[in-house]
């Protein structure tokens, strides 16, 4: 009931001072009057009848009751239907008050971040709930979750997009391409033209190519998958011969091209190349056989080597000299008698951190292989050089050549 309403019926029950009490205590005055009320009719019927009408007097008090107990409850029913709407109205402030202080905090922090400003949300829920005023606590907690929905959408998207970066930086190296898997094979149509290529391995961690300018990382290298590299059981040193694909005008053209299809490894099939044994699991052993350097009668030096310090197959050898002494003179007179004593063997030269001039002099003079890097390139280069070569002379081991190292 309304106060007014209750002013009224406390003028009907005989209540002085209605007019300036508080809708609690007019309440209250109101329940304790008819309370007296009830009392006072039942206490008159009780003397004005007789012992033999107290049956009746008490049928008659029973609706009597009935009807202050029923008035009772509908007056306190909205006494406390009065009550609710003033505690929620205190609960629904506490409520945006902790919200107001929540959403500033987050606010303040997403200045700090330098993030996006995420405000018309949360003022809408406020404003809302300025309008309503009865959502409970519950309702409040929902909007609040919901306007932090699409910042902890955001917030998930930076994370997705710093881990997809630092994958990619991983991936990238130094001399090659930057690939995400690896594993890609392209795909041959009838209509691609094919050109055949040639070139020594390089397995490094994450890839591979086919050095086809020699030892060194060069601008035509070509790209192998690592799947493909899986597939066929390459190593690195293997010599490798297949196909790529000629690019098409238009077409949008990688770093390095890859592969197509490979055709031998070594010589022989891939598939026969698969079986071969490791050359770890190789068994070492003294030299046995040896070889001869002598041949032309004023070659001193060859003569001299055979007489002292005579070489064999498997056998390892140091030459230490002063600067100056002719080590180079020595192994190219080394190198010349193998070659022609020797013709099983497959002669390889690496030079370290050479002269140019002196690269040019050996290529001129020896008939083998020769492999350099010269002094004017990176120390990361001459390492390169020096591995691959390693690797390359244990895969003909492999297969079964002998193979004869000068190194300098």
């Amino acid at each position: 009931m309304l106060l007014p309403e209750l002013k009224t019926l406390a003028g009907k029950l005989g209540i002085s001072g209605a007019s300036g009490m508080r809708k609690g205590d007019l309440v209250a005055a109101i329940d304790a009057q008819q309370r007296k009320n009830a009392k006072s009719s039942s206490a008159g019927t009780g003397r004005t009848r007789r012992t033999s009408t107290r049956a009746a007097g008490d049928a008659e008090s029973k609706p009597a009751k009935k009807e202050a107990s029923a008035e009772e409850s509908a007056e306190s029913a909205p006494a406390r239907s009065n009550e609710r709407p003033a505690r929620e109205n205190r609960d629904n402030r506490e409520n945006r008050e902790n919200r107001d202080n929540r959403d500033n905090r987050r606010d303040n922090r997403d200045r700090s971040n330098n993030d996006r400003p995420n405000n018309d949300r949360p003022n809408n829920d406020r404003s809302s709930n300025d309008r309503q005023g009865g959502d409970r606590q519950g309702g409040g907690q929902g909007q609040f979750n919901r306007s932090n929905g699409p910042r902890d959408d955001d917030d998930r998207g930076q994370r997705q997009r710093r881990r997809g970066r630092d994958r990619f930086r991983d991936n990238r190296n130094p001399r090659g391409p930057r690939r995400e898997f690896g594993d890609s094979e392209p795909e041959i149509s009838e209509d691609d033209v094919l050109l055949p290529v040639a070139g020594i391995l390089d397995v490094l961690d994450n890839y591979a190519f086919v050095r086809t300018s020699g030892y060194l990382p060069g601008p035509n290298d070509i790209y192998v998958s690592l799947s493909m590299v899986r597939r066929f059981g390459l190593r690195k040193g293997d010599a490798i011969t297949g196909v790529v694909r000629q690019a098409v005008e238009g077409e949008r053209r990688d770093k390095f091209n890859a592969i197509a299809r490979i055709d031998t490894v070594n010589g022989v099939e891939p598939e026969k190349a698969k079986n071969r044994i490791e050359f770890s699991k190789l068994t070492p052993l003294y030299p046995q056989e040896r070889l001869r350097l002598e041949g032309d009668p004023t070659n001193m030096t060859a003569r001299v080597i055979d007489l002292v310090a005579p070489i064999g197959k498997g056998q390892r050898g140091l030459i230490v000299s002063p600067p100056k002494a002719g080590k180079t003179m020595v192994l190219q007179a080394i190198a010349n008698a193998i070659s022609t004593n020797n013709p099983e063997c497959h002669l390889m030269v690496v030079l370290v951190d050479e002269r140019p001039e002196e690269v040019t002099d050996m290529q001129r003079s020896v008939k083998g292989e020769v492999i350099a890097s010269t002094f004017d390139r990176p120390a990361e280069d001459h390492t390169i050089v020096a591995e691959l070569a390693i690797e390359r002379a244990k895969r003909l081991v492999e297969l079964g050549h002998d193979v004869v190292v000068l190194l300098d």
